[in-house]
């Protein structure tokens, strides 16, 4: 079962980020074809981080309590279905909120699943090699919908969401949960107190919330950094900024393996080592990049390792051992929601810094946000840490 599940539940959260990353190349052919102004633009993407991030608290509940192979199946549908209407470019807004909500049932319930039938051995490192659904889904989904639109644009929302369909109904007909409640009355993560008392999910919540805001500045910013400050030309600003989830693949398994060889507490202590280096390579980034092309792609890819390998541990290996089995969805999100309010903030953070003091006080910014996430973690490494026990 350890094998069907492991397969199941990456290809499921792969596979949502077919109808995830897929809208950033839409995007640019809603605005040609359609004329979507850049603002009307940003309001979707409000819309689809807001619901995103209340979703993964909902969802989390949902499948803690009726069962994370129900809630994650669906998801999957809505987001397809939402993906085939964005191609119409009509009420895109309530189109990518419902995605976004749809989304968010996908990491509450894989995480329960794999917390069900994964080995508790070698937690770390298999959950970082399971972890890499979501640098690989990343760019597996911009790639896959860049080749579509080839075909013409509607088929970069089109074809992957048939994907993403046939994915779905496989993962509902051989998934199975191991742990569902038998009643249909749920606490909500909000109200549960042994949730909102628990310190070590405290300290996860506040570090991915710095984690998440310096990831997707990185994902959607990077290229225009290189653009206006190192010249690059639009078609190798892209290609230099793959690097970063390309080698963020490299830091997951780092944090795994790394994390692996102690009792489960040193989960805290390498994440926050890394959250330190990573705020050393960011103010050091600006200054360094222009010197040479190599240079600006070894800080790329060291600033992509050192994100995606806390990011995952954390939000993995990290919140499993920080909870009771039957709590795991909703805590995992309760993290991911809580943190995704640094998504939301990113772009309204790095257009006012980076217009008004410019890219460096940027970069030192988020600096000094992962080294309060990496001193949050410090600060837990200090206190007894017992793993939560397996029985619910």
């Amino acid at each position: 079962m350890f094998v069907r599940a492991f397969v199941l539940t990456w290809l499921a959260y792969f596979g949502l980020y077919l109808c995830r990353k897929n809208f950033s190349v839409v995007m640019p052919f809603l605005k040609q074809e359609l004329g979507f102004s850049s603002e009307q633009l940003g309001n979707v993407l409000f819309f689809y981080g807001l619901a995103y991030a209340i979703g993964q608290v909902v969802m989390g509940a949902f499948s803690d309590r009726w069962g994370a192979r129900l809630v994650v199946s669906i998801g999957t549908w809505v987001s397809s279905v939402c993906s085939v209407l964005t191609s119409f470019g009509t009420a895109l807004p309530v189109v990518q909120g419902a995605n976004g909500m749809a989304q968010a049932a996908g990491w509450p319930g894989v995480l329960k699943l794999a917390r069900d039938w994964f080995p508790e051995s070698n937690r770390g490192v298999i959950l970082a090699w399971w972890g890499t659904h979501m640098v690989l889904g990343g760019l597996a989904g911009s790639a896959f919908a860049a080749y579509c639109s080839r075909f013409g644009w509607r088929w970069a929302a089109i074809a992957p969401a048939l994907i993403l369909t046939g994915i779905g109904l496989a993962f509902f007909l051989f998934s199975r949960d191991k742990q569902r409640s038998a009643t249909w009355k749920f606490t909500w993560p909000w109200a549960d107190r042994d949730l909102l008392a628990n310190r070590r999910l405290r300290s996860i919540v506040m570090m991915y919330f710095f984690v998440k805001m310096l990831r997707y500045a990185f994902l959607f910013w990077l290229p225009l950094y290189m653009t206006e400050e190192l010249r690059y030309t639009p078609e190798n600003a892209g290609y230099a900024s793959a690097i970063f989830e390309f080698v963020g693949f490299g830091g997951v398994l780092l944090a795994g393996y790394w994390s692996e060889n102690g009792n489960p507490g040193k989960r805290f202590s390498v994440s926050a080592t890394m959250m330190f280096l990573l705020a050393g390579l960011c103010i050091l980034y600006p200054h360094v990049s222009p010197l040479a092309p190599w240079v600006n792609i070894l800080m790329i890819g060291l600033i992509g390792a050192f994100t995606f390998g806390p990011d995952t541990l954390m939000a993995g290996a990290g919140v499993q051992e920080a909870v009771r089995p039957d709590k795991t969805a909703s805590a995992g999100g309760l993290v991911n929601g809580l943190g995704s309010t640094g998504q939301i903030l990113s772009p309204l953070i790095v257009a006012a810094l980076s217009a008004n003091f410019g890219w460096p006080v940027l970069f030192a910014f988020l600096g000094c946000g992962a080294a309060v996430g990496g001193v949050v973690l410090a600060i837990e490494m200090g206190k007894k840490w017992e793993v939560a026990a397996e029985e619910a």
